[in-house]
């Protein structure tokens, strides 16, 4: 069975919702989100981690793009939100809270400017090339497909 994921592209204020990582002194970001549990709908699913990793109330999820991201991190499915409310911060209950905690692996959501896009080291960089050819000009109506080469930083 692949392993499915859900992700959020939130814009506010001309900044990005993004989950800064420190993967043992790996530094790079990436959209937030995570897998979706057995049984659960999709956009269920993104608006539990967004909820779970930053905090925040979205709203008016859209499919814009399904990246094929290979047998280790399976499907992810990327919404477009709208923001909502809530101030952005780990829940404190959260797998990734508990997970930085600990100190070497850590999980800090923050708003991006996207003025700083085009340098922000965004993972998979497909996804923030695309990204960027959207917000420059418009998201999709129908959802693009992207396939991540295996060869690709993740």
């Amino acid at each position: 069975m692949m392993r499915v994921s859900v992700r959020a592209v939130v814009i506010k204020d001309n900044k990005l919702l993004v989950m800064d990582r420190d993967r043992f002194g790996d530094k790079f970001c990436s959209l937030v989100g995570g897998e979706v549990e057995k049984n659960e709908e999709l956009t269920d699913a993104l608006i539990r981690e967004v909820k779970e990793e930053a905090s925040l109330e979205i709203t008016n999820p859209r499919l814009v793009i399904e990246e094929d991201a290979g047998k280790i991190y399976g499907l992810q499915y990327i919404y477009l939100c709208d923001y909502v409310s809530g101030e952005l911060m780990l829940d404190p209950e959260s797998i990734e809270a508990k997970i930085s905690h600990q100190g070497k692996n850590t999980y800090r959501p923050r708003w991006l400017p996207i003025s700083q896009l085009s340098t922000a080291k965004l993972l998979p960089h497909e996804l923030k090339d695309l990204l960027l050819q959207f917000i420059n000009s418009s998201f999709p109506d129908q959802p693009v497909r992207l396939s991540i080469a295996k060869d690709s930083e993740l």
